[in-house]
């Protein structure tokens, strides 16, 4: 079998590559441009972790080619360091160095100069989590308790307020994981992400839709009261099925105003089964912070009835297809893959390990909370209403 001529891709065709990529298209789907596989792309991507790289430009202050060009013609005719360095409005000594670090009089050629002062360059700037190690060892402890580089970010700057030297972006912390030459994390920190990937992926990557059976006497999401869509008051909730291996399943149900979290524990994925979990956890909390339950139209809900009438808790059903209608649950399900990955059977944890769980989501801060906790939050609530 012949092999394929390798391929060296353009800067331009780089370009086109981190563009597509960007926008949330595959490998595969990007390598096709160039009749390649995606190993072919994927070995341009990973080199910076999925990190597009900024583009490099010139200093200001640096020599152009068409001055190295001046430089060269200059020694040519024997002209001295002074007239050549009057003609182009630099300093003698700024001349004399470009000069002796580029072969000296004799040997020096402008265009060989010109890129050899754009290969010395391509010096990485220092990285401030390099610089400050101290701020390191915080960011690498608050990942080891599975926050997020942006609710450490935003945690710093609510923590130390007029300390800068402790400020530090979430992409600076991203890029620390995902491009190991920078030598600021360790690269282990990488699995307490909550997505644990090689390379950093768009946040334009597709998503799932889920299309599930019809359900009897549904409530339209179109339905329920302003003041639950503008989360104006809380007590208003969103659920969904988080499922594991061999059929098993934990219900994940999300407070819309405090985004605060609660696990139940589900038997199995069958109606009866499921509203009678969600009575007997409704049964926990009081009226005031429980008024209604917005789910998807899975078929576990299919007695959705027997359960508000046991409850009184409204039920709300988003449009089918249509799972960002619950976005603080379908958010709050990809957080908690971090704790149970797919393949990992649910039935094992007890209703106590879910709590344990749920309990660590619940401590951590939130950018849409003004990086308070979501237990904070819930709280204070608690507090108003009692």
């Amino acid at each position: 079998m012949k092999q394929r001529r390798r391929i060296y891709y353009s800067e331009t065709q780089k370009a086109l590559m981190w563009e597509r990529w960007r926008n949330g298209e595959s490998l595969q789907k990007i390598a096709q441009l160039f009749d390649r596989n995606h190993s072919s792309v994927q070995g341009i991507l990973a080199e910076t972790g999925g990190i597009q790289p900024p583009q490099r430009h010139r200093s200001g202050l640096a020599l152009t080619l068409e001055e190295r060009e001046e430089i060269s013609r200059g020694l040519v005719a024997d002209d001295s360091i002074q007239s050549i360095a009057k003609r182009l409005s630099r300093a003698p000594s700024t001349i004399c160095r470009e000069i002796k670090r580029n072969s000296g009089p004799d040997g020096y050629r402008a265009t060989y100069a010109d890129q050899l002062a754009w290969d010395r360059a391509q010096r990485p700037k220092a990285c401030k989590l390099v610089e400050h190690r101290m701020l390191a060892h915080i960011v690498a402890g608050k990942l080891q308790l599975q926050w997020s580089p942006q609710q450490i970010a935003g945690w710093l700057r609510r923590a130390y307020p007029d300390d800068e030297d402790y400020h530090v972006s979430h992409e600076t912390i991203y890029r620390s994981l995902f491009i190991q030459a920078r030598g600021a994390l360790k690269k282990e920190l990488l699995e307490h992400l909550r997505r644990t990937r090689a390379m950093r992926r768009s946040r334009h990557h597709t998503q799932k839709t889920d299309d599930h059976g019809r359900i009897r006497d549904t409530v339209s999401i179109s339905e329920r009261p302003a003041t639950v869509e503008d989360r104006a008051v809380p007590g208003h909730w969103e659920g969904d099925l988080l499922c594991g291996s061999g059929s098993s399943q934990i219900a994940t149900l999300v407070e819309r105003q405090t985004r605060y979290v609660m696990l139940v524990k589900i038997a199995s994925k069958d109606s009866e089964t499921v509203i009678n979990a969600l009575i007997k956890h409704a049964s926990k909390l009081p009226q005031e912070l429980y008024k209604s339950l917005t789910w998807d139209r899975g078929t576990e809900m299919a007695g959705h009835e027997r359960f508000t009438v046991a409850t009184d808790i409204q039920v709300y059903f988003c449009d089918p297809q249509h799972p960002w209608q619950r976005g603080s649950n379908e958010n709050t399900n990809g957080l908690l893959r971090q704790y149970f990955p797919k393949g990992t059977d649910l039935s094992a944890y007890s209703q106590a390990k879910l709590n344990a769980v749920a309990r660590r989501l619940n401590e951590r801060p939130r950018k849409t909370l003004g990086y308070e906790t979501p237990a904070e939050r819930f709280q204070q609530t608690i507090a108003s209403t009692g």
